[in-house]
């Protein structure tokens, strides 16, 4: 598709953080119409009343999300809850590029599926994750992780994408390199992580109100249960790891947004604690949004609020001879919106970073 030729957009699930993440976004991208926005409860109201700092779409009427309304565009983005987005999709026709927000699509395994998420697994999409590393095979290091297969090269011409985790970015952006590289060990992963709000959505449950959540830290979703953990393994498996085995813990912590992801693996035996900084170099040294911080600089979330960056640091904690990685992202950006316009974009064979930015907002 040329890039002279605006590319009209419906965005299902507008009012939610997802929905209004992915419009922001495309208020500004250069080859973007934004057509119909669609919702479920908010259905006939502004969408200036639910997202009221969406200024130039405030204006804008919420229609039900059917198949009618979403008809006639060139993109649709589904901004929905687990389990809605496969019948909706197989309503639309073939030739629309459809992205789905949910996690409907991001499984490779339906047993994988059935048992995190206890439905019918809907079918695999290709993925959004430009950046994820393709191993030549199980098992094999990558010789040259500067040149290595990367997942965008699967996403031009493609018309169903499933957007990643926000959570599964962090941690597989900031593990990969060490797995492609073969430097790490990644039967014994454990990875911790900060989270904003946002990331559970707009639904009003108990847990989330400001009186119980201010001035506390509440981890959830402990002991193998996060529905994440299949797709970081299936991310990893890709990079190159034979096995993956990960004892993953998000905690809610009192920010909007952002999320900060610590993930440590043993060394692998054999290794050299000097070649794993030139793994993690040459693994994003040409990426457009995740960097590889400065040595002695870590990652916070403020450095990446509403930008379509991962920050990363990595370290050898030579006693524990174990690899510290720390990745920030901003989860609603580059760990679901960005990823999509992103995704979007590869698709449609525009430039990859059209309408997306790497400067954040500070303080």
């Amino acid at each position: 598709m040329s890039s002279s030729q605006l590319i009209r957009v419906a965005v299902a699930g507008a009012s939610g953080y997802a929905g209004g993440e992915v419009l922001r976004l495309l208020a500004a991208h250069p080859f973007v119409e934004i057509g119909t926005l669609t919702a479920h409860a908010s259905a006939g109201s502004s969408l200036g009343e639910v997202q009221p700092h969406l200024r130039s779409l405030a204006h804008r009427i919420l229609e039900p999300t059917t198949p009618d309304t979403l008809a006639g565009h060139d993109v649709v983005v589904l901004g929905l809850p687990h389990g809605a987005s496969g019948q909706v999709a197989a309503q639309l026709p073939d030739d629309v590029l459809v992205i789905d927000l949910g996690a409907d699509h991001r499984l490779e395994s339906a047993a994988d599926w059935e048992q995190f998420y206890g439905s019918t697994h809907a079918g695999t999409w290709p993925y959004g994750m430009p950046e994820l590393i393709h191993a030549e095979a199980p098992g094999a290091a990558a010789t040259d992780l500067a040149t290595a297969a990367r997942q965008r090269d699967k996403l031009p011409g493609a018309r169903r994408i499933a957007v990643p985790g926000c959570n599964v970015t962090a941690v597989t952006l900031g593990l990969q390199p060490g797995v492609a590289a073969g430097v790490v060990e990644p039967t014994d992963i454990v990875a911790v992580l900060a989270n904003g709000y946002s990331g559970a959505g707009k639904a009003l449950k108990p847990h989330l109100l400001a009186s119980e959540a201010l001035g506390s830290a509440q981890p959830y979703a402990v002991g193998g249960t996060h529905r994440h953990i299949p797709e970081i393994q299936q991310n990893l498996r890709a990079a190159g790891a034979p096995e993956v085995t990960i004892s993953f813990t998000p905690t809610l912590v009192p920010m909007a947004r952002g999320i900060l992801a610590t993930a440590t693996a043993p060394l692998a035996q054999g290794a050299d604690p000097e070649q794993v900084r030139a793994a993690w170099e040459a693994a994003y040294a040409d990426e457009p949004f995740v960097h590889l911080l400065p040595e002695g600089q870590w990652p916070s979330t403020a450095m990446t609020l509403g930008a379509n960056t991962a920050l990363v640091q990595v370290a050898v904690d030579a006693a524990a001879r174990r690899v510290v990685t720390v990745t920030a992202i901003d989860n609603l950006v580059k760990g679901t919106a960005g990823a999509a316009v992103q995704s979007m974009n590869l698709a449609l064979g525009l430039r990859e970073t059209a309408g997306l930015i790497t400067e954040g907002v500070a303080p």
